[in-house]
């Protein structure tokens, strides 16, 4: 992340999944769009007890309006630096990312990306869970319906080339 970067979307209780042959379970996370990265940050420093007003606060925005364009209070751009310490956090530059697309399911909405990334092919699939069950493993019960085209547009524009 550069110094002059803004934060232009911010989404958390993000359920990451791989798409890999054999691949179970994911990682619940936030999805950072800044205007010149994608971020994915599944350990951060932010307290659990703004996580959880915040995680609420979303579920009710989103059922009001479905646009994934927002941001929360409380996470500025000095919070994500921290974040991305942490080798385990994906940072994405748009031209790393060599296919995005979104689709509508019965379920819910998903955003599918893949990427190059440290020299391996990556795929995943992102959705924004309303509703967690906690054991005997953290898992989402319920998904929600939202609009990923302004997020995909935003990355899609800046990007250099397109495969």
């Amino acid at each position: 992340m550069e110094q002059d970067e803004k934060i232009q979307a911010h989404l958390v209780s993000v359920w990451r999944e791989s798409k890999k042959f054999f691949s179970i379970g994911g990682k619940e996370g936030m999805l950072i769009l800044t205007d010149k990265h994608l971020m994915f940050i599944h350990k951060t420093e932010a307290k659990m007890k703004w996580w959880q007003a915040i995680r609420q606060r979303q579920v009710i925005n989103l059922l009001k309006s479905k646009n994934t364009m927002i941001r929360h209070d409380g996470y500025e751009e000095s919070n994500l630096m921290i974040d991305l310490e942490n080798e385990k956090n994906t940072q994405l530059a748009f031209d790393d990312i060599s296919n995005i697309l979104y689709q509508e399911k019965e379920w819910g909405s998903i955003l599918l990306l893949e990427y190059e990334n440290k020299g391996k092919h990556q795929k995943y699939e992102y959705s924004i869970a309303q509703d967690w069950v906690k054991y005997p493993a953290k898992e989402p019960t319920k998904y929600m319906k939202i609009d990923w085209q302004p997020f995909v547009q935003y990355i899609k524009d800046r990007q250099k080339f397109r495969k």
